[in-house]
């Protein structure tokens, strides 16, 4: 949905049953957004309410508002607001944890997600927000190792062993953090710093290894270059694609 967004303002051309699948997407998801999944790293678990995919049912009615209101597509936008509305308030209630000062990798949950510092790329909350930089001070704090970034606190309940390798797309994300909070001089460093992993064709794994400093995981891996060239443009262009994406979704933070 926030592709097909971004496609359609940024003037691609669409397709004439474009607008007729994101309406069937949203149907769908109004009647399973409420259900536990098993998140974006497909936890082998038990399901959970994790927080970044509820953060990404918002990110779809959000944007299936944005086009209709834009582009003057017809559909249901006043129950695609109110549904946004109640994922957003949601996700406010129950995947923030006060004590923690940060978000959360599901509701109830004390554990940290990498896929937190994805909340202000998407436009959920601004990234100077107090609860963002709550969560970025966290994860810096909890995810970093050696100033790469984990996934998430590993725990019985997923299915794999310890010992995983920071995960170096994640490592990205927290450049386009860095960036969003102006912190730019962190992000260069951090960038530099991910950039010097690569190997002598240029390539990147899936994570790194660094006590024994090498790359594992998948090789190549498409995710991890994808995030480089996001990093590399929000780092060196006046139009970021970062920001052009989380003032699509820009949102009001809640009282």
């Amino acid at each position: 949905m926030d592709a097909l967004h971004q496609a359609r303002h940024f003037g691609l051309a669409a397709s004439e049953s474009g607008w007729a699948v994101e309406l069937a997407l949203l149907k769908h998801l109004e009647r399973v957004w409420t259900e536990p999944d098993e998140g974006i790293w497909e936890i082998r678990g038990t399901p959970r309410h994790f927080t970044y995919s509820k953060v990404m049912a918002w990110v779809a009615f959000d944007r299936a508002i944005k086009s209709a209101e834009e582009f003057g597509l017809e559909g249901p936008v006043e129950r695609w607001r109110a549904v946004a509305a109640e994922i957003h308030d949601q996700v406010c209630r129950r995947g923030f944890d006060p004590e923690l000062g940060s978000f959360v990798q599901s509701y109830g949950s004390k554990q940290l997600d990498a896929s937190l510092l994805l909340l202000p790329s998407v436009g959920f909350l601004p990234a100077d927000e107090p609860r963002m930089l709550g969560t970025l001070k966290a994860i810096e704090q909890r995810l970093l190792v050696d100033g790469f970034v984990r996934r998430y606190e590993v725990d019985a309940d997923d299915g794999l062993p310890p010992g995983e390798g920071v995960f170096l797309a994640c490592s990205f994300w927290l450049v386009d953090a860095y960036i969003l909070q102006k912190r730019f001089a962190d992000a260069r460093a951090l960038l530099d710093r991910l950039l010097a992993l690569r190997n002598d064709l240029g390539l990147l794994s899936e994570e790194y290894d660094p006590v024994a400093q090498r790359l594992v995981g998948n090789f190549p891996q498409a995710f991890t270059h994808v995030a480089l060239v996001n990093s590399a443009f929000n780092l060196t262009r006046a139009e970021k694609p970062v920001e052009q994406r989380a003032h699509a979704g820009k949102a009001e933070a809640p009282a």
